[in-house]
Order: structure tokens, then C-alpha cells, then sequence
């Protein structure tokens, strides 16, 4: 349930149906509420999302997310109808309240390698802020991402999850799915190498052939215009809302 546009500063709380249902509190262009979203269609999961302007956060948002922060997941089906932050946490979250398709390996040293590996890819996406708003060199990027290339080579499966899409797949997509946004700012520097990152270049085709990442996908046109709205000061959050 949601309109598509992104409640802000002044907007009414929403009046949302009292069934049980998860409600996230999310933002459409924001690649960590896009994990929340990826693991909840994956398992099939029935939710009510809510859309927020970041600029211009309504009010009432505190209520679900101490930190003003999305993604937010209020569990309306739980006693007191807690709220998570954190894509991580809510997406392990999940993947243990819902144990249909399971995203992170049953055996504890696979579970505790792929959690160690999302650890390391704060490289990746550090680096992309900081190309973004202090227009870094793009190569720190690429030297981050190495290190994803190499392990999927050493696993020696299409996939990070194995022969299908998995925990540590889902988590990282939102950014692989952004490379237009860095080939926007970055311009003629911008070069993504398909032989350097042989693995990860398959990975990202096959991926943009899943049906979850299907589910909730942007195309690069879509975020790069963002990306522009963003940087020019006015950004269009609702720019998918009449899509």
C-alpha cells in the first residue's frame, strides 16, 4: 500500500490498516531502504511501504525511526508494535522471521564469511559518497570493488548465494544498479572495466534479470535524473510516483 509519493515536512501520519502487516518507512531512490525492499519481495512478504522526503522529513517520522533514518520497518504484527533501523539488521531480520527462500547460508562459518564480506564493502560504498559529493577519484571505487570480483572468483558460482541470488547478492545490488549515477558524475573519467571485473559484470546481467531485483529497479535514466534533481538542490523524490 502506497501512492508512491514521499510524505514530508507538514504531511498528516498516515492512516495505515490495522492487519498485521510490516509497514516501511522507505525512500525510493535510497540504495539501503532498497535492501529492505529487495529482501521482502524475495520471501513473498505482504507490506505496507511509506515514502519520506529526506529533505524535509515530516514530523512524526521519529515515532518509527529514532534516528530520522530509512529504512524503518514497523512490525505491526509484534507486541507494541516495535520499530528496526538499520538495513542489515532489518534484512537478517527477515530473513529470519521468514524462513521461506533463505537468503544467508544455514552453516555459521558461510553465515559469518558473507557478513564479514558486506563488512568490507563499507569500502564501496564510502567511496561512492564521497564521488559523489566531494568528487573523489572514481579509482578508489574500482579498487573496492576488486576485492568483490575476487571472491566471486574464488567461489567459482555465478552468484554470491551459489547457483541463485543470496543475502550478500541482494545487499550489494542497490549499488552495482547505481553505477549510472557514478558514470553521470564522473563523466568521461567514468570506465568500467569488463575484463577487470570480469565476474562482477556477469553478475550485474544476471541480475538485472531477476525477478526481485525486477521488482523494485530503476533504470539508469531514473537515477541519473535523480542524481541531477539531488545535486541541483530540488531533489524529485517523486519522480516514479505517476510511473
Amino acid at each position: 500500500m502506497s501512492s508512491g509519493k514521499h510524505l514530508s515536512k507538514g504531511s498528516p501520519k498516515p492512516t495505515l490498516p490495522e492487519d498485521g502487516l510490516p509497514r516501511l518507512f522507505s525512500m525510493r531512490f535510497c540504495p539501503y531502504a532498497q535492501r529492505a525492499h529487495l529482501v521482502l519481495n524475495a520471501k513473498n512478504v505482504k507490506y505496507h511501504t511509506v515514502y519520506i522526503n529526506l529533505t524535509e522529513k515530516p514530523e512524526w517520522l521519529v515515532e518509527y525511526s529514532a534516528l530520522l533514518k530509512v529504512p524503518a520497518l514497523q512490525l505491526a504484527g509484534e507486541k507494541g508494535q516495535p520499530s528496526l533501523i538499520e538495513s542489515l539488521v532489518i534484512a537478517e531480520y527477515l530473513d529470519e522471521k521468514y524462513p521461506q527462500n533463505p537468503l544467508l547460508p544455514k552453516d555459521p562459518l558461510k553465515k559469518a564469511q558473507d557478513k564479514i564480506l558486506l563488512e568490507r564493502f563499507n569500502g564501496i560504498t564510502g567511496a561512492f559518497m564521497k564521488i559523489l559529493i566531494q568528487n573523489a577519484n572514481i579509482e578508489e571505487f574500482w579498487v573496492a570493488l576488486d576485492i568483490f570480483e575476487q571472491e566471486l572468483t574464488k567461489r567459482g558460482t555465478p552468484y554470491f548465494g551459489g547457483d541463485k541470488p543470496g543475502f550478500v547478492d541482494y545487499m550489494i545490488w542497490p549499488w552495482l544498479e547505481r553505477l549510472a549515477v557514478l558514470e553521470f558524475v564522473t563523466k568521461e573519467s567514468y570506465s568500467f572495466d569488463e575484463k577487470r571485473f570480469a565476474k562482477v559484470s556477469k553478475l550485474v546481467k544476471l541480475l538485472k534479470e531477476d525477478a526481485v531485483v525486477k521488482s523494485f529497479y530503476a533504470t539508469p535514466e531514473q537515477h541519473q535524473e535523480f542524481w541531477r534533481t539531488r545535486k541541483a538542490g530540488k531533489a524529485n523524490y517523486d519522480l516514479l510516483a505517476s510511473l
